[in-house]
């Protein structure tokens, strides 16, 4: 569609933390008449309304009337709304009417060179990484791109920069494997793919392991031989057979056993970067791997690369120090939103965790993470739908090597208290759930505010 001019737009999804909010007021910036549906009534979302309170669309909330479809232009659906599942949008598939996303307008429109980055985890730190080597970059001799903007997954919309983007730019996104399944009718080929993992992960949306791959294989299905694929040194192609199949470039990245970033170029060149992290983990270095790899096929120099990704000090929610009292740390990595990411946090650490763990369900099993759990925690505490389930795992994993102890608390903030009392001066307290936080929490942002919040209470600890 190349104007909006005076054509009804319905969105589907404001989203309580305003997802739709950015689609729709570009999209009423451009002249067509634009009207918003949820599920949700209009007190659930009253934030994101007032955010566009002053834009001339039309509000249908606390359901999705078909009668909006009369006339309909186009539908742009969320992430968030499985095609599969939704009676409002198969019956705009079935009268016809066209439809998008954000992610969709926003790449058939973008002029500059994109970098893709998926992964079941680390995306958004990568993708931080990323950032933050390109903002270096940009500022030295020999950049020879224009300038670097960031999205998708993470930060704002970036439909509003598009009228400023230039064929030299450089756009970061990271995308979600929701995002990624929606590509499919774009022919979506970016100049540049990292996948950082591929572990189980959103089984409640794609059904199984085959549709989660299907639908990160996206990303790559249709780039030639002009584009890179980077993936990890050790990454498994038998859970994403796609890959075989992929014209990219192949290029890999990982660590030596000295910690040391190793990057293999397309032409088999390898780069080998000495970098020391400020954020803690050995999957924190596999991550400045991927960025380390990106930077390279982008030209940036070793020293510029080292630089950056010493500075970085992580995103909010991720591995992040809380507080110290009374000698035991408290990290909050509320991110840790399933099973694999929340091994890949505890392994983080030389010392073993008490680690706080459950939440909601999406799917999947718990036994290899109570397996985990019973080896390398010193004591687990289960809260919220799934905490039955997880100390059954664990319990049922216990051998005589097992070390954990396991407890179970009312709500996060009792599991602060009885973590606290578990703890000895240099022990680890760890928020790494395993689960997402919808059943106590509207996202996992509020969970890792209200874990901060319970950990300062303890005693009025200032922030670190």
């Amino acid at each position: 569609m190349e104007s909006f001019a005076n054509k009804k737009v319905v969105i589907m999804g404001l989203g309580r933390f305003g997802g739709g909010i950015g689609v729709t007021r570009w999209l009423a910036q451009q002249g067509a008449r634009v009207t918003v549906t949820d599920l949700a009534d209009e007190t659930a979302l009253a934030e994101s309304v007032e955010r566009i309170a002053d834009l001339p669309v039309e509000l249908c909330l606390g359901g999705h009337d078909e009668a909006l479809l009369d006339e309909c232009a186009l539908l742009v659906k969320s992430p968030a709304v499985d095609r599969r599942n939704s009676a409002f949008f198969n019956a705009a598939v079935q009268r016809g009417v066209p439809w998008s996303s954000e992610m969709n307008l926003f790449l058939e429109r973008c002029p500059a060179k994109i970098v893709g980055i998926t992964g079941s985890a680390g995306k958004s730190t990568t993708t931080g990484m990323v950032a933050g080597i390109l903002d270096t970059a940009s500022t030295t001799d020999g950049w020879a791109h224009g300038r670097v903007y960031v999205g998708g997954n993470i930060g704002a919309s970036l439909l509003q920069k598009l009228d400023e983007m230039r064929s030299d730019d450089v756009v970061v996104l990271e995308l979600s494997s929701f995002q990624l399944e929606d590509v499919q009718p774009l022919n979506f080929r970016p100049s540049i793919g990292l996948i950082t993992n591929l572990r189980e992960n959103h089984l409640d949306r794609h059904g199984d392991m085959a549709a989660y791959a299907d639908a990160k294989a996206q990303l790559f299905q249709c780039m030639t031989g002009d584009d890179a694929l980077l993936l990890p040194s050790d990454f498994d192609e038998a859970r994403m057979p796609q890959v075989a199949t992929c014209r990219a470039a192949r290029c890999t990245f990982g660590i030596d056993d000295d910690a040391c970033i190793r990057v293999t170029g397309a032409n088999g060149r390898e780069h080998t970067i000495d970098v020391t992290l400020a954020i803690p983990g050995r999957h924190n270095l596999m991550n400045a791997a991927g960025a380390a790899a990106i930077a390279v096929r982008l030209g940036v120099g070793k020293d510029v690369i080292a630089k950056a990704l010493q500075r970085f000090t992580g995103l909010p929610h991720r591995l992040s120090l809380v507080a110290e009292i009374d000698g035991v740390r408290f990290y909050n990595d509320s991110k840790a939103t399933s099973p694999a990411a929340a091994i890949t946090s505890i392994a983080a650490f030389e010392c073993k965790p008490i680690v706080i763990v459950g939440g909601s369900d999406k799917g999947g099993s718990f036994a290899e993470f109570g397996q985990f759990l019973a080896q390398h925690a010193k004591a687990v505490i289960c809260i919220g739908a799934t905490a039955a389930n997880i100390a059954e795992s664990i319990v049922a994993a216990t051998s005589d090597n097992s070390t954990a102890h396991v407890l179970m608390a009312a709500d996060l903030a009792g599991a602060v208290q009885l973590a606290a009392k578990s703890a000895a001066p240099e022990d680890v307290v760890l928020l790494a759930p395993g689960c997402p936080s919808y059943d106590a929490f509207q996202n996992y942002e509020q969970r890792g505010d209200a874990f901060a919040a319970a950990v300062h209470a303890l005693n009025n600890a200032p922030v670190s």
